[in-house]
């Protein structure tokens, strides 16, 4: 039974990043190969989803795939492709039963990803429930460096075609530009595994989030450890910079 009477339904982020670590580590733990550590995550990932609905956050971004994850094994790679391929067909009437609508963060143009990946994005971002609760964004391909760049070669490109003058660049401007603009600043970022770092999650959009670290391996993250993070993050005062 998820506890959620800590929870201030008042001050609840609108927005969480979940960066997911912890899979292999987990699998080798329990002399497994690493792509069992993915597929436990799928568990804590719905789990992660119903308390994120319950909880009333209406952005959940998950970083499932980053622009350096290309760099691990072809055998994890590949499984990490067909896994993402055959999560959507298995889940996706789920969550739409559930309310909630899936997104997609990243670069879908890159000859890597196979075709059947890319229509199946596209099929599900357009089989949206009647009444959203939450968008489940999932970060594929992405990386906080290349979305700043492309979007600054956006600019660049609008600039030099005359139909932007240079001198009007902002930050409304910077954040019209890049991916998915509709989707707002994300107000907390939660990675598991003990570690601490962004990993190029998010970098523009995740500027003034609060960070919540916890040790948990991310197969053994659950709804309950989620709605606690949140708690977390309620327990902060958040300034911006300012005093």
């Amino acid at each position: 039974m998820l506890d959620l009477s800590k929870l201030d339904s008042s001050a609840v982020p609108r927005h969480v990043g979940v960066i997911m670590d912890g899979n292999g580590r987990w699998a080798e733990a329990r002399g497994l190969e690493r792509t069992a550590g993915h597929s436990e995550g799928e568990h804590s990932l719905m789990k992660t989803v119903d308390a994120a609905v319950a909880c009333g956050v209406r952005y959940l971004t998950a970083y499932t795939f980053s622009t350096e994850n290309w760099g691990r094994s072809d055998q994890e790679v590949e499984f990490l492709m067909w896994f993402k391929e055959d999560l959507l067909i298995r889940r996706r009437h789920e969550l739409l039963d559930k309310g909630v609508a899936l997104r997609f963060l990243g670069d879908r143009t890159d000859p890597r990803i196979p075709e059947r990946n890319r229509r199946l994005m596209i099929d599900s971002e357009e089989h949206r429930p009647p009444e959203v609760i939450t968008d489940l964004v999932l970060a594929f391909n992405h990386g906080g460096r290349a979305e700043i760049t492309t979007a600054a070669r956006h600019l660049a490109e609008q600039a030099a075609k005359g139909d932007v003058d240079p001198a009007t660049i902002d930050e409304s401007a910077f954040s019209a530009a890049i991916e998915q603009p509709d989707i707002p600043d994300v107000d907390m970022v939660i990675r598991t595994s003990g570690e601490y770092r962004t990993s190029n999650f998010m970098l523009w959009r995740a500027a003034y989030a609060e960070y919540v670290f916890v040790d948990t391996l991310w197969p053994d993250f659950d709804d309950q450890a989620f709605v606690d993070c949140v708690v977390e993050y309620q327990s902060r005062s958040r300034r911006f910079g300012g005093a």
